[in-house]
């Protein structure tokens, strides 16, 4: 069997470290290497957790922490029941619904989980029959890239549920309050326990007397029969800003779902969908097309009207372009998002070759054709 650490030079502090800078330094160890957070090797996380948390358990606790200076790992191996030769004892900690419930929940205070997550004094997690936010909602708009370039301001209809106004959110009617569950005292847990030889199940839910509310309603509210809050569609003004592109996510504080027990409403999040066009292909701010020209305005450079979001524009061809080349038209692509000016239109060069062509253009390409043979020779 492997020799043990020393506690202190498990959790890397010094003998004369402060309560305060044990529990920081077992913070630190216990989120890197709790099993659930390293599905890679959780074996191996395991036995690192078990050694910080019982370095923890001792350091933590003056009397223990005391036997330890005196006597080493010999004056505590009797703390843990491990049996045998000491050492913390995980079959407590076998099989949970939530990684934060191995470090408790359901007594009320703050878990150490919520400690060394953020917390202290209740921690991260909201106590189940506290206030809660309610839900964020989703909308999706689609829109065509002219009115994307531009911008837009609607009304849509929202169904959401808003806090019910005959009862203020509570549940219960008018002049009564809600009562705390007998079920579970209030805390919207229940805990069971079963023992299996020298292992330890725990298993904690929701109350099912209360659906894990902690509370229960002896007189519901008429209008929202108890839940606090009721569905009603709204309307909602919204503005999409100039630019906007697809995946463009605006973010309506306060308008999503109402929330329960006197909690704060979620947001309203609205997702842009910019429709595929016809002629134009997009890139950020930038747009791409094409166009065919014939091949005497390619030869000798000609002026052109080419398409643009705002109607048609003059667009100069250079002498000698050829099929396939790229000209740029500064400033008649798409608003920038934010209102930092235009983006560009490129316009593909298709040099266009005649199918039919009459007596005179045939003799013509012939004369041209002559000539450059005579010029190379």
């Amino acid at each position: 069997m492997a020799e043990k650490r020393d506690y202190y030079e498990v959790l890397g502090v010094d003998k004369k470290a402060s309560k305060e800078e044990v529990k920081k330094a077992y913070r630190k160890l216990a989120k890197k290497h709790h099993p659930d957070l390293n599905k890679d090797d959780t074996k191996a996380a395991e036995e690192k957790f078990k050694e910080v948390s019982e370095a923890y358990e001792v350091l933590a606790d003056d009397e223990k922490k005391n036997l330890y200076d005196s006597y080493g790992h010999a004056g505590v191996q009797n703390n843990f029941g491990g049996g045998g030769g000491g050492g913390f004892n995980w079959s407590d900690f076998t099989h949970y619904n939530d990684i934060s419930d191995i470090f408790g929940g359901g007594g009320g205070g703050g878990s150490i989980f919520d400690m060394f997550f953020g917390g202290g004094g209740g921690g991260r997690r909201a106590r189940r029959n506290g206030p809660a936010r309610g839900s964020d909602l989703r909308y999706d708009i689609e829109m065509s890239l002219e009115i994307a370039d531009e911008g837009i301001e609607k009304v849509i209809n929202i169904p959401r549920n808003v806090q019910c106004d005959g009862c203020k959110g509570t549940g219960s009617a008018d002049g009564t309050t809600p009562n705390a569950c007998n079920t579970c005292g209030g805390s919207g847990q229940v805990k069971s326990v079963q023992r299996r030889g020298y292992s330890q199940f725990i298993s904690i839910n929701a109350c099912p007397a209360c659906q894990g509310k902690g509370q229960v309603i002896e007189k519901p509210c008429e209008k929202c029969n108890g839940a606090g809050k009721y569905r009603k569609t709204g309307k909602i003004s919204i503005k999409i800003p100039p630019g906007s592109d697809t995946g463009t996510r605006l973010r309506l504080a306060g308008e999503g779902e109402a929330g329960s027990r006197g909690g704060p409403p979620g947001d309203l999040y609205i997702i842009v969908h910019v429709l595929p066009h016809e002629r134009f292909s997009r890139d950020g701010r930038h747009l791409y097309t094409e166009t065919n020209i014939s091949y005497p305005e390619a030869a000798l450079g000609a002026e052109i009207d080419v398409h643009t979001l705002s109607g048609k524009a003059s667009m100069k061809v250079p002498p000698g372009t050829q099929p396939g080349a790229i000209l740029r038209l500064r400033g008649k692509g798409v608003n920038s998002l934010g209102g930092r000016g235009r983006g560009d239109l490129h316009v593909k060069i298709n040099v266009e070759v005649p199918k039919k062509m009459s007596r005179d253009e045939k003799k013509l390409l012939k004369e041209l054709d002559r000539l450059k043979k005579k010029i190379k020779s």
